[in-house]
């Protein structure tokens, strides 16, 4: 809720809910045109004037706004979604999107787990007369089956490998530019109990931000694209089981968290992870009856369009948020498109670079 957010954030409520109140009221029209690649003329200007004035500001300048702990603190937590430095342009916008999502839609978690949402669009697919090969690495679209149109779901590089001689001059150079961002290193957890925080909201929380001030977020994710590992790691812990029984048996839990680390990592980032737990949740140990744990090598070594353990889509960049136009950031070649995370409007739960991919496909053949 804006308002009980507000509440907490001291002499800086007022500023607060005066920055994104107004986003809040026009969620549905702003998501509409930020969940997407930017327009010459937007369909409401006024609405993503006020979001984008801030927005474009890096994280390091828009934080200098408030003054109270707790405030700066809310700020590093969401812009920290980016995965870039907070010097780097746009990661105000970072800020601004996760804040008017969780106030106008909150943060959904899928009852059974996240493989529900897989399984249920393989649902749709097949309903619809379409059919799934999996375990087969496709390096050409000359082994596809015939087809007007084909869509990439895949990372630059492997769209050029595939795409060969059909991918065209101008996307081929796009492409070519692309650069994968950091990686993560991730643990997930079985426990006896659910994690016992200290502060009474986080018990109540689907996900909690763990980093404490904004002056530690930021230089743990500075260290991160300096190559570096943070001791005291900026952590992003779920723990949906609080909300849905069906992922622990009864009177057990689960829970998982990752940070970020450089690309290709195979640093055992897990004592640093839990320390942070620990830190604000003392006892969090007690409670750890088993763990599993993947570095950034091992998720790009699983699924290959995690480059480097990246699995945002790339590295943080104005060019991956400002494509203008309507096709150009997915169509790569005749009736070839690219419909990944690569492509606007970047990572998420939210499937729409597929979609807009496909409207570019169908825009194209109209």
């Amino acid at each position: 809720d804006l308002h009980e957010t507000a509440s907490g954030l001291g002499t800086d409520g007022d500023r607060y809910r005066r920055m994104v109140s107004s986003s809040v009221d026009n969620a549905d029209s702003l998501m509409s045109q930020v969940l997407g690649p930017m327009q010459v003329v937007p369909t409401n200007p006024l609405t993503l004037g006020r979001f984008g004035a801030p927005g474009l500001l890096p994280a390091s300048i828009g934080a200098k706004r408030f003054r109270t702990e707790e405030a700066r603190a809310l700020y590093a937590g969401l812009a920290a979604h980016a995965i870039a430095p907070f010097s780097a342009a746009l990661t105000g916008a970072v800020f601004q999107t996760f804040a008017v999502a969780a106030h106008a839609f909150g943060w959904p978690a899928v009852r059974g787990g996240s493989q529900r949402i897989a399984e249920q669009m393989a649902g749709m697919i097949e309903h619809g007369g379409g059919a799934i090969e999996t375990g087969r690495m496709v390096r050409s679209v000359g082994e596809l089956p015939e087809a007007s149109i084909v869509l990439l779901d895949v990372m630059p590089p492997a769209a050029l490998r595939i795409g060969g001689n059909r991918v065209e001059a101008g996307a081929r150079r796009r492409l070519e530019g692309w650069s994968n961002g950091p990686g993560v290193f991730k643990v997930d957890w079985a426990l006896d109990a659910p994690i016992p925080w200290t502060d009474d909201a986080s018990r109540k929380a689907g996900t909690v931000h763990i980093g404490g001030s904004f002056e530690e977020i930021d230089a743990s994710e500075t260290a991160v694209h300096r190559g570096d590992h943070s001791e005291t790691p900026f952590v992003i812990v779920a723990q949906q089981s609080l909300f849905d029984p069906s992922r622990a048996p009864d009177g057990r839990h689960t829970a998982w968290a990752y940070c970020h680390v450089p690309a290709r990592s195979t640093v055992d980032m897990t004592e640093a992870i839990e320390s942070q737990i620990e830190r604000f949740a003392p006892g969090f140990r007690e409670t750890i009856l088993e763990r599993r744990t993947r570095d950034s090598a091992e998720f790009e070594e699983d699924n290959p369009n995690y480059v480097g353990g990246d699995f945002a889509g790339g590295a943080f960049k104005a060019s991956r948020v400002l494509r203008f136009g309507s096709t150009r950031p997915y169509r790569i070649g005749q009736g070839l498109y690219l419909c990944s995370s690569a492509t606007p409007p970047g990572a998420g739960v939210h499937g729409m670079c597929g979609y807009h991919a496909a409207r570019a496909a169908i825009a194209d053949t109209d």
